[in-house]
């Protein structure tokens, strides 16, 4: 019977399923150290392989280019080049800017600005010794020589001083025949008083306003521009007219200049003054005189008026600007000024007195209106007549504010608005300091059968 040789194996080199589970459950860690190194060894494979695909990096791409050297011809032209865009830019910039300044004017146009009149001050003892001996200083002996020198120098002084006068004059339908053949047209001289950044405004009589609806103002260099009325009180015989701002030429606006008003307050009879204007009945004429009295006054509804009554000879109807030594307004000439008196001499109203009026107006206010026409209770009165202190109602202006409130003609006002009143400047100055159709209260006395009782008004303000 044969015999089975049985190879011996080594268990190293073979092992059973069960074998190789059993030390996969024995040694889990150790396969998988095993595992992590093939990995690894694996992406380091293709990392080396990957490499070996990129393409390789030139050398030219890694080269620094030089610009090409600036020469001072290529220079030049650069900055000629750049030199005419920027004048064609401006150009175009100053063409789009003149287009549409009309249209962003008339867009965003922002408020007026406030017009402020600056009251008047009163020089101290020492200025005045001071100008006493200046003027003692340039006393010198005159002859024909020295009267044309004077006379030269007043001229030159109204010729700066007419840059501030303009004239007003009425826009009619139909065409004057008799202003066409003599150039002269029926105007009144003003005073160009305030630039509020959209106006200029002139401060003049009233009496082109009458059967007109439009304007012609007339400046020192003969431009002429449409103008409107700004505001109009007739208590006083005054008007505001403006002229829009933008429509003034470059060239006019260096012939004009606001006026500078003077303290009237301060003019002494025999002072030299200046007139400009209408006071001929045609515009621009020039006249020097002094004034021959300042004691005067022009009473009119609510208030009253410093006279400067001068040597100047007028026409009928006249009007102008009163000027002083300095340049500055010291009244405004007014034809209606003792008109009744037939008087053929230039009078003014002192512009002091006119200066809270001309503040109103100017700022588009109304000028406040109670329509009472009085005088102050002198010391005299107040000894001959037993009269109360205050102010004597003569009239009562029909249809007005005063009449509405009882008001009557031989009242005597003594209070306003908790105000005492001792005369007629202090009336006016507390009625103008009101607005109007607001209601203030007035206290005073009434003559009766038992002598003076009190009587109280409340009177609501209006306008004239």
């Amino acid at each position: 019977m044969p015999m089975l040789h049985r190879k011996n194996r080594n268990p190293d080199q073979e092992e059973t399923p069960e074998t190789t589970v059993d030390k996969q459950k024995e040694n889990p860690q150790k396969e998988s150290a095993h595992l992590d190194a093939a990995q690894t060894e694996n992406s380091s494979a293709g990392s080396t392989a990957e490499e070996e695909q990129k393409p390789e990096k030139y050398s030219f791409l890694q080269e620094t280019i030089k610009p090409e050297p600036l020469s001072r011809e290529r220079l030049f032209r650069q900055t000629a080049r750049i030199a005419l865009y920027g004048v064609i830019l401006g150009i175009f910039a100053c063409i789009g800017f003149f287009a549409l300044k009309p249209w962003a004017e008339r867009t965003f146009k922002g408020e007026p600005e406030t017009v402020t009149i600056p009251e008047d001050e009163e020089p101290s003892e020492e200025e005045q010794k001071a100008e006493e001996e200046k003027t003692r200083e340039t006393e010198q002996k005159l002859d024909s020589l020295s009267y044309e020198e004077m006379l030269a120098s007043m001229y030159s002084l109204a010729d700066e001083a007419k840059r501030s006068v303009a004239t007003v004059s009425r826009v009619s339908g139909g065409t004057d025949w008799t202003d066409e053949t003599t150039g002269i047209e029926d105007s009144a001289a003003g005073i160009v008083t305030a630039d509020n950044g959209q106006e200029l405004l002139i401060f003049a009589p009233d009496s082109v306003c009458s059967d007109a609806e439009s304007w012609i103002v007339t400046f020192a260099d003969g431009s002429r521009y449409g103008a409107s009325l700004k505001m109009r009180d007739r208590n006083r015989c005054l008007a505001v007219f403006s002229v829009r701002r933008r429509e003034i030429s470059t060239s006019t606006w260096s012939s004009v200049k606001v006026a500078v008003l003077g303290n009237s307050n301060l003019t002494q009879q025999g002072d030299p003054v200046i007139a400009l204007g209408n006071t001929f009945s045609y515009a621009d004429g020039i006249s020097y005189g002094i004034i021959s009295s300042t004691d005067y006054k022009e009473t009119f509804y609510d208030g009253e008026c410093d006279i400067l009554a001068t040597d100047i000879s007028a026409a009928s109807g006249g009007s102008g600007v009163l000027f002083n030594m300095q340049g500055e307004v010291v009244g405004l000439i007014m034809a209606s000024i003792w008109e009744d008196e037939g008087t053929n001499t230039a009078n003014a109203y002192a512009i002091s007195d006119l200066k809270s009026v001309i503040e109103l107006m100017a700022n588009g206010q109304n000028v406040p209106y109670i329509g009472v026409y009085a005088t102050t209770v002198t010391s005299r009165l107040k000894e001959d007549q037993g009269m109360p202190a205050g102010i004597y109602v003569i009239d009562v202006d029909p249809d007005s504010p005063a009449m509405a409130a009882g008001i009557q003609s031989g009242d005597i006002i003594c209070e306003i608005n908790g105000e005492t009143v001792t005369n007629l400047v202090t009336f006016e100055k507390a009625v103008l300091e009101t607005r109007t159709d607001q209601q203030i209260q007035i206290k005073g006395k009434r003559l009766g059968a038992d002598g003076y009782v009190d009587v109280d008004y409340t009177v609501t303000v209006g306008q004239k």
